[in-house]
């Protein structure tokens, strides 16, 4: 794990298991890492990136949360990532066109403690070409993109993921609920 932070800390990138699929990460606050990651992915940069955070008063400094996500998180089995407007101290590099930005709370081990050592929040963008089927496990990964990340976690290569990615919804100011995927 020191290793992984290390890396992080110094502009790296990573392949690591999230809570849903295999994902790339960096640094969220790194915005010559978020820029590696966009050309890794051969994604265009104005598609933005979600980010995760590993408990709730790393969120409640990024974004203010509805009560309505507060419920829902409770009570999903699902991953759940939330769209929010108006987040707080993070590079316009990971942010949509209008200025909001995908935040997942984990629930899994392995990633509340890479967040929390790292102690800043992670990208998780899916660890496969733009375009391409996102890796339920890690032998559905791109060989391209495990030589271009700088490190890739070693455990947990067996394990094929519950969920194909997490639901996004956005809460809109209004109340409203807008599922973008289910």
């Amino acid at each position: 794990m020191e290793q992984i932070i290390n890396i992080l800390k110094s502009g790296g990138t990573i392949v690591y298991p999230s809570d849903t699929i295999w994902g790339i990460g960096c640094d969220a606050t790194n915005i010559e890492a978020i820029k590696k990651i966009y050309d890794i992915k051969h994604r265009d940069a104005n598609k933005s990136m979600i980010i995760l955070v590993e408990s709730e008063r790393r969120l409640q400094e990024l974004v203010e949360v509805p009560e309505l996500a507060w419920e829902m998180m409770d009570l999903s089995e699902k991953p759940i990532t939330f769209i929010y407007d108006n987040p707080k101290g993070l590079p316009k590099e990971l942010l949509a066109e209008d200025g909001s930005i995908g935040i997942r709370l984990v629930k899994n081990d392995f990633c509340k403690k890479l967040i929390s050592k790292l102690n800043k929040p992670l990208v998780s963008t899916s660890a496969n070409l733009s375009g391409s089927k996102s890796p339920l496990k890690f032998a559905d990964i791109d060989p391209e993109i495990l030589k271009e990340v700088d490190y890739v976690v070693e455990e947990f290569h067996d394990v094929v993921s519950e969920y194909p990615g997490s639901s996004v919804i956005k809460i809109g100011q209004d109340g409203k609920i807008k599922i973008i995927r289910e």
